[in-house]
């Protein structure tokens, strides 16, 4: 059993044989995977030890006081939140040798091909089909709100392969190679002025059956742990205190007393507090990690996270007037990741309108608490058991 003090011991051993300031960053990256310092949690051979997830603090924290490089957990967040454990609970072993490594180094970035245009909240409609020819599935479809699909290699995808069952029965998971024939992706642009969202169009596109992750016509429970992990991914990340977007508006506070009112303190007050329980509680959750898979209470620090950005966004802009309706470019751009707190006030409230529409909309992830974590009655669904060729579209 790996403990804390072992974990200590063979970083420093680590470091020692690949000082960060004589290490090439890739091969420095490389090896901390093959290490097992990657993501301690995973087992031995891709990129962990079979640790408790707990004791990943222990790495980072040695590795940052080196002055070791990370594998800009920013631009890959969707490989590393939601492949990366999909791939682990359902891929093959082949599977997890071929894509686990160059994931977590950031050499292969990933995106998720879910959401469709008549299939975002209700994502089971999805009508992107996958027939089957031989060893090979043959994809055709649209999907959209692709983040990174401009700089991925790989995806995750869910398309139909049964559309003689109920919708949720008639869905297989695959991953889906973006270089391949067939793959068109079109930027998205947004009220940004960015266009870090894509539309991916899929024409004929001739996936291997041995790029599917689980049994066929099994892709809805596969793409829970996909979900489930991404919410935790978005709305439970890891912060300092006054991290995030309560950092630049608590600063502006104090070195710009001229802008103080009796109302935007109490506003001020009362946020802080919420920011401080929500990142508290995401730290709660986080523990609970370690006992298992992420459950449906990632939608309930989802639902905080989005809502928080947007009251504390729209403070700001308040809070600085004039200054607030500033905007310093809007040049059409596909930018390799979001930073929130990087730029000025009018790009954070603009940009956190889209907090409560990705990685489930806020209506959507109130079902999930009320029905998954309250317990409280299900909303009648008259589709449940209709054949999915067969629902009004």
């Amino acid at each position: 059993m790996t403990d804390a003090a072992e974990l200590e011991r063979r970083t420093r051993e680590f470091l020692a044989a690949h000082p960060p300031a004589g290490t090439d960053r890739l091969a420095f990256l490389r090896a901390r995977f093959d290490a097992g310092l990657a993501w301690v949690h995973f087992p031995e051979g891709l990129g962990g030890l079979g640790a408790p997830r707990s004791l990943q603090a222990v790495v980072d924290t040695a590795l940052e006081a080196a002055g070791a490089p990370d594998n800009d957990p920013r631009r890959i967040g969707i490989g590393l939140g939601m492949a990366a454990p999909t791939i682990l609970a359902y891929g093959t072993e082949e599977q997890k040798r071929r894509f686990l490594r160059p994931l977590w180094t950031g050499e292969e970035v990933w995106c998720q091909l879910f959401s469709e245009p008549g299939a975002g909240s209700d994502l089971a409609a999805l009508g992107t089909r996958a027939v089957r020819e031989g060893d090979t599935w043959v994809v055709d479809g649209q999907k959209v709100w692709t983040s990174s699909a401009h700089l991925a290699r790989w995806a995750i995808l869910i398309a139909r392969t049964d559309p003689d069952v109920p919708k949720h029965r008639g869905i297989t998971y695959f991953v889906c190679d973006m270089t391949d024939p067939g793959v068109e992706v079109r930027p998205l642009r947004q009220i940004t002025g960015e266009a870090e969202f894509n539309e991916v169009f899929l024409t004929g596109v001739r996936l291997p059956d041995s790029h599917r992750l689980g049994e066929v016509g099994d892709g809805w429970r596969v793409a829970q742990t996909t979900l489930n992990n991404e919410r935790v991914a978005i709305g439970g990340m890891r912060l300092p205190r006054e991290g995030g977007m309560i950092g630049p508006v608590s600063r502006t506070w104090r070195a710009r007393p001229e802008l103080r009112t009796h109302d935007l303190h109490q506003r001020l007050l009362t946020l802080w507090v919420e920011a401080e329980v929500a990142r508290l509680t995401g730290e709660r959750l986080r523990q609970q990690l370690v006992a298992g898979q992420p459950g449906p209470e990632g939608a309930g620090m989802k639902l905080a996270f989005a809502r928080l950005n947007q009251e504390i966004s729209g403070l700001e802009v308040e809070l600085l007037g004039e200054e607030g309706l500033l905007y310093d470019d809007w040049t059409m751009r596909r930018p390799e990741h979001v930073d929130f707190t990087g730029r000025e006030a009018g790009y954070r409230y603009l940009r956190s309108k889209g907090n409560s529409i990705e990685g489930g909309t806020s209506e959507v992830l109130l079902n999930i608490v009320a029905e998954r974590v309250l317990g409280l009655p299900a909303e009648p669904r008259t589709d449940k058991d209709v054949a999915w060729k067969d629902l009004a579209r």
